[in-house]
């Protein structure tokens, strides 16, 4: 929910265990608590998306053991290991920072991912912003970084169990060539495309290829979305990164998200059973999702989305069940 500062510090005061997005100026006036936050000033709520530097996201996390844990790029990896075996960890790194890199580019190899429910956000800022920086705050400490990540370890209760799931409204265009890449990356220059090796910033250029629609990987019949961020000379740089060995395909186009979305929302059963959300900001802002009420799924618009791995242009929620 979206609430004054003041309703914010108030919850933090009550000694409830939170999830807090906001502006930095906000985070940063809020007192140690038990809880973390992250940067952003684009929501989905109630109202619809909205934008705002002057209320703060609140969710009430009604679990009673936890701990709160700061990472940088040294010890992130050292995430996996600090989960609980029967729970969920809800991380937020901020944007374009060396532990966001280190996390985007390896987390996929670190053993035992797979095996726990890791979850959260890119924090960002207001994109029209020459001032602002992407954070990340531990409520429990009170320390603010523009470099390290912030997670919140939950461990539920027996008979409790997390679900991790997403909503990815693109499908591969499978009439386009199938995409390799032959590493790990979040800049690509060269790419075998239909079988052949060609400069990937060039076939784009030529193919006059819609940008705005992400790369879909294929992963075991799972899609999975990478984003593109810009094309500078001879170079491809993406949001999150692409992978050795997948199949990957241009997007198909999206005539409209809204409906898109709230197609794939109808097929959840029960979301009274969710615990946090978020979306991507591209799919905010190429959605025009400013205003329109997606449902109840609600949470930060964020600068890309963890589930296990970073990926772009999905809804990502946690249920506990």
């Amino acid at each position: 929910m979206l609430v004054t500062p003041e309703k914010a510090k108030a919850l933090v005061e009550s000694g409830k265990l939170l999830h807090i997005s906001g502006a930095e100026s906000l985070l940063k006036e809020l007192p140690r608590g038990n809880w973390i936050g992250g940067s952003t000033e684009y929501f989905l709520g109630e109202g619809g998306g909205s934008v705002t530097d002057a209320l703060i996201s609140v969710v009430e996390l009604p679990f009673d053991r936890f701990k709160i844990v700061s990472y940088d790029a040294d010890s992130i990896a050292g995430i996996v290991g600090d989960t609980y075996d029967n729970g969920f960890t809800l991380a937020i790194v901020p944007f374009d920072s060396p532990v966001h890199r280190k996390y985007a580019l390896e987390s996929a190899q670190w053993e035992g991912l797979y095996l726990s429910a890791i979850l959260g956000w890119v924090a960002g800022y207001h994109l029209s912003s020459t001032r602002q920086t992407a954070v990340t705050v531990n409520g429990y400490t009170g320390a603010v970084s523009e470099t390290g990540a912030a997670a919140l370890h939950v461990e539920l209760p027996q008979g409790k169990t997390a679900q991790i799931d997403i909503i990815n409204i693109f499908e591969p265009d499978r009439e386009r060539p199938s995409v390799f890449f032959a590493e790990d990356t979040l800049e690509v220059k060269d790419c075998a495309i239909g079988g052949k090796v060609v400069n990937f910033a060039r076939h784009l250029r030529e193919n006059q290829v819609n940008t705005k629609l992400p790369l879909v990987g294929d992963y075991s019949g799972a899609y999975v979305n990478v984003s593109f961020k810009e094309i500078v000379g001879d170079t491809v740089y993406l949001y999150a990164p692409v992978a050795a060995g997948i199949e990957y395909h241009l997007a198909r186009g999206v005539d409209d998200y809204e409906s898109a979305f709230r197609e794939k929302l109808d097929l959840i059963e029960d979301s009274s059973d969710y615990v946090f959300a978020c979306n991507c900001i591209l799919n905010f802002l190429y959605g025009g999702l400013e205003g329109k009420d997606l449902g109840s799924l609600y949470g930060p618009v964020t600068f890309g989305e963890i589930a296990w791995q970073v990926i772009n242009q999905t809804l990502v929620y946690l249920r506990v069940r």
